[in-house]
């Protein structure tokens, strides 16, 4: 009989006091990604989702934020021998002839210490399977980690471990904020506000239909993260070169005074102080707040890391047409062309995507753009 096994998500610091809508997020991307489960529940301090498929299942669900990592686990009771047991038993199935090997175990224990199942095991591991040629390794030198998570009841053995995006669940802010995607540094930034636990309406900007491809293939990589069946994007036609350090801020302080119109209170701004000059964050800032909205600043904690987000919503390509822009440095106090916004608010189109596997085909055929 096949020992079953469990998907087992652990919440980042920031979301233990978050879990139940971690739940509810967890439940409805296996939805949206067609995965059958049986229960998502949790136990102490980590989620358990019993699924019928757990490798595409901890796929789908490690899309979200408010996760640190994520794991595929064999389940057995807190209990010592039955612990130590279970980790010789993958951790024969996992090792590889003369690879060296950590054992770490965390959580809760009873009657012992985790440090005692981490000796037992590995000594069990060392004779159990001496044809193996495997030995330990050190925290710091290691080629498989056999770990396991201990809770009041139960143990979980990992054979399969993935970090997490981080953040926070999507809607833990429980406020709705506008963003616009119109680059790279745009993308990254929207990406940042769902990740800081935004509900966010997302628009789009583009000067050519051209760009319409490349911005369908950013939005099909944030999709996921909005946790929603159906999602309603809005796109603008704004006809103004963003190229070179004077048009930029032109182009940026335009696609501000679009996301001005709309009721949201909460306003996504791709700014960052390692970019753009204080004066010009400044201003920026000082629209908003003339028309009593707040501004919400996602990259302003974030440096390199900026690049690792670009990564993560398909911009591997994009990297170098990034570092081009975030080494622009513009120290040009924002103006706007208020002729060709006016123009921009009159091509307005909105779209609405049912979540599936051609969202970005979906989109262009809404559009109308060829593709």
């Amino acid at each position: 009989m096949e020992e079953k096994s469990f998907v087992v998500v652990f919440p980042t610091i920031f979301s233990k006091n978050k879990i139940p809508l971690l739940i509810s997020n967890i439940k409805k991307i296996l939805k949206t990604k067609n995965q059958q489960f049986k229960s998502v529940k949790r136990d102490g301090d980590i989620i358990l989702v019993d699924a019928n498929d757990p490798v595409f299942a901890s796929s789908a669900i490690n899309l979200l934020f408010g996760i640190d990592k994520i794991t595929i686990s064999r389940q057995v009771k807190n209990n010592f021998q039955e612990i130590v047991s279970e980790i010789t038993k993958v951790g024969g199935n996992l090792l590889l002839k003369g690879e060296k090997f950590l054992v770490k175990v965390d959580g809760v224990s009873k009657g012992f210490l985790p440090k005692d199942i981490e000796i037992a095991a590995t000594s069990n591991i060392i004779e159990k399977k001496s044809n193996l040629g495997a030995h330990p390794g050190t925290d710091e030198n290691y080629d498989k980690l056999l770990y396991t998570f201990l809770t009041k009841s139960n143990a979980y053995i990992s054979i399969f471990s993935d970090n997490g995006n981080g953040g926070i669940p999507y809607e833990s802010q429980e406020r709705k904020t506008i963003c616009a995607i119109y680059d790279e540094i745009s993308a990254v930034s929207c990406y940042e506000t769902i990740k800081q636990g935004n509900d966010v309406k997302i628009i789009l900007c583009y000067k050519q239909e051209s760009e319409l491809l490349s911005l369908a293939k950013i939005i099909n990589q944030i999709i996921p993260r909005l946790v929603q069946d159906k999602i309603e994007f809005d796109f603008y036609n704004l006809k103004i070169n963003p190229s070179g350090i004077k048009n930029y801020p032109i182009y940026l302080n335009s696609i501000l005074q679009i996301l001005l119109q709309y009721p949201f209170d909460r306003v996504s701004l791709a700014l960052s102080p390692l970019v753009f000059s204080s004066d010009f964050i400044d201003n920026s800032l000082n629209l908003v707040f003339q028309k009593n909205k707040i501004p919400v600043l996602p990259l302003s904690g974030i440096d390199n890391n900026l690049f690792q987000d670009a990564k993560e919503i398909g911009l591997e390509r994009n990297i170098k047409k990034l570092e081009k822009l975030v080494t622009m440095n513009s120290n040009e106090i924002p103006i706007y062309s208020k002729k060709e916004v006016d123009i921009a608010l009159r091509t307005k189109k909105t779209i609405t995507i049912t979540v599936g596997p051609n969202n970005v085909h979906d989109i262009l055929d809404s559009l109308d753009a060829n593709h």
